[in-house]
């Protein structure tokens, strides 16, 4: 029984990562079009180093879960 609610819950976990990646990486596009337009770049940058910088932290947050704890 257990074995079920543990999977359940590690569903749900990662059901809510995935939930979190997408709507942080679309409100960091957004914010750096947005950016980009405001300073007036003419290269997107910032369209691309703000998403960046998300997976960054996102992927080293998931290492840092997902690794053995010694």
């Amino acid at each position: 029984m257990t074995d079920k609610n543990d999977n359940k819950n590690l569903l749900l976990q990662y059901a809510g990562f995935a939930t979190q990646l997408c709507i942080s990486l679309a409100v960091t596009l957004y914010l750096g079009m947005w950016l980009d337009k405001k300073i007036n770049l003419s290269i997107p940058l910032l369209t691309w180093i703000l998403p960046l910088i998300i997976l960054v932290v996102i992927l080293t947050k998931i290492i840092k879960d997902t690794s053995s704890k010694k």
